[in-house]
């Protein structure tokens, strides 16, 4: 029954196992995988290389669409099997290879990847791994639960190694949108006016002759991890759908907003929830990854469409969406990620972007990615896509952690991600600063009094008064901008 996914009957001789698909991947190869935030990716073949290089000296460049599941960044890590990693990852072992230099990582914007590759300002990519459904009569091929960069790498890998997903149902043809815009200098216009808009084909194009091995596997995607809501999402989600019904009122947006995209993580599961009970309806989303929360909008009809380039979803979403696909197929569609995250589509879309920020300073400036200036996290992601280029950019955090010894709100941010320029709603779990035609010093003054804990907001206050003082369109101590972060190093609190 497995050999019916192959419909090219030249391509079924091709079949092997993980461990021979595995050789075929060389010592210093640039290697493109399919896989976006835990869906759609390599489920086999990568982790037998990374079994390989255990006991070989074995190094690759990986590139993806976003992060992989099943511990599989983790065990190439391990395995010492990682020169350089891009674009984006959240696993705990190879975070820690990054931070100490074993592993080089680049923090890309998530758009930007296949278009590096597509202009030639990347190494080119020597061998991809695409897990799908199935493999058509042309030689194209169904991607499975995310679309990501796989479009790109079938395009102009020089080899490519099909993982054919037996656990995914052959009923997801047609979920995909499959549109690759024209090489620059010749670059159309996309025609994308709103988010259900279909523009492409339903399968991946591929040369059947670069196929040089399948492999069958019948394994679901890592399951997503989905946090109960806490006090401090509930109040973020709270003053930001309190933010909307005001817009409302004053006439900026109506009951139906603009299309929406949520980074992943409970913040983003809050505040889509947050809608569930609202006088909101017929919403969209124009984002990057789906989530519990889409579907649980969609049942409860307060959702009508979802475009992005992967669903990652709980085990239970996960068996209510794909084990009833009839009922939800006309509600989203996954595209490749240098669509759904191309700044000239959100710009266009009007997009509403709400992201995560690891802190914030008191002119607006964010810090998604690094702890202390510079030990990585996980990454950019999508977020700067969205930011710059959206109708609202949005960022969220805890005004503070761990038992209030650090303030997420700061004088300076120890790294910067995302500019003031680029950030328009600030929000924590204490409140939220619209900084919309706002000045350097009036920005500052409205984070003090919105954002900031209780325990720092007399310590922030007194910085910004003495900064003032000295001068300045955006005024600082230089001297003590960091003196935050030190005294958290130091003792481990940033209290005074």
């Amino acid at each position: 029954m497995a050999y019916e996914r192959i419909r090219l009957e030249s391509l079924k001789d091709k079949v092997m196992t993980a461990e021979q698909a595995a050789l075929l991947i060389n010592n210093g190869m640039v290697v493109g995988s399919s896989g976006f935030t835990k869906a759609g990716d390599s489920k086999v073949v990568l982790p037998a290389f990374a079994a390989r290089a255990k006991s070989e000296n074995l190094k690759i460049t990986l590139m993806t669409g976003a992060s992989l599941g099943h511990d599989t960044d983790g065990k190439l890590a391990e395995a010492g099997a990682l020169s350089k990693r891009m674009p984006f990852q959240v696993d705990r072992a190879l975070r820690s290879k990054i931070n100490t230099g074993e592993v080089l990582f680049i923090d890309q914007h998530l758009s930007e990847s296949a278009e590096l590759l597509h202009n030639k300002n990347l190494p080119p990519v020597d061998i991809a791994v695409i897990e799908v459904a199935y493999i058509d009569r042309d030689g194209s091929i169904v991607p499975t639960t995310s679309v990501g960069n796989s479009v790109t790498f079938a395009a102009l890998a020089k080899q490519v190694i099909l993982e054919i997903n037996t656990a995914v149902s052959e009923e997801v043809y047609g979920i995909h949108d499959i549109y690759q815009a024209e090489d620059y200098p010749y670059r159309n216009v996309i025609p994308i006016v709103a988010p259900w808009n279909k523009i492409g084909r339903k399968t991946i194009p591929l040369d059947p002759s670069k196929v040089v091995g399948i492999v069958f596997t019948d394994m679901l995607d890592s399951p997503a991890d989905i946090a109960p809501a806490d006090p401090k999402t509930t109040a973020i989600a709270k003053h930001i759908l309190e933010f909307f019904e005001n817009e409302v009122l004053l006439g900026h947006l109506t009951d139906r907003l603009l299309p929406i995209q949520a980074g992943i993580g409970k913040v983003a599961n809050a505040v889509l929830m947050g809608f569930k009970d609202s006088n909101f309806y017929d919403l969209t989303m124009f984002s990057e990854v789906l989530q519990d929360s889409t579907f649980d909008l969609i049942d409860a009809g307060k959702l009508s469409f979802a475009s992005a380039s992967s669903v990652t979803v709980s085990k239970d979403c996960y068996q209510r969406v794909f084990g009833n696909l009839q009922k939800y197929r006309d509600k989203f569609v996954l595209r490749p990620q240098n669509i759904s995250n191309t700044p000239g589509l959100i710009r266009r879309l009007g997009v509403i972007a709400i992201n995560t920020a690891i802190e914030f300073d008191i002119y607006g400036n964010v810090n998604s990615t690094h702890i202390s200036g510079s030990k990585i996290m996980n990454g950019i992601g999508g977020s700067g896509d969205f930011a710059r280029n959206a109708y609202l950019s949005i960022f969220v955090t805890q005004a503070a952690s761990k038992e209030n010894a650090i303030s997420h709100v700061l004088p300076m941010v120890s790294h910067v991600d995302h500019t003031e320029h680029d950030v328009d709603i600030l929000v924590t779990d204490i409140g939220l600063a619209d900084l919309r035609g706002l000045a350097p010093r009036e920005r500052a003054q409205k984070i003090i009094d919105n954002c900031v804990h209780p325990d720092y907001r007399e310590q922030l206050q007194s910085y910004f008064d003495r900064a003032s003082e000295r001068g300045g369109h955006t005024p600082h101590l230089l001297e003590e901008a960091f003196s935050w972060h030190l005294r958290l190093m130091d003792a481990g609190s940033m209290k005074k």
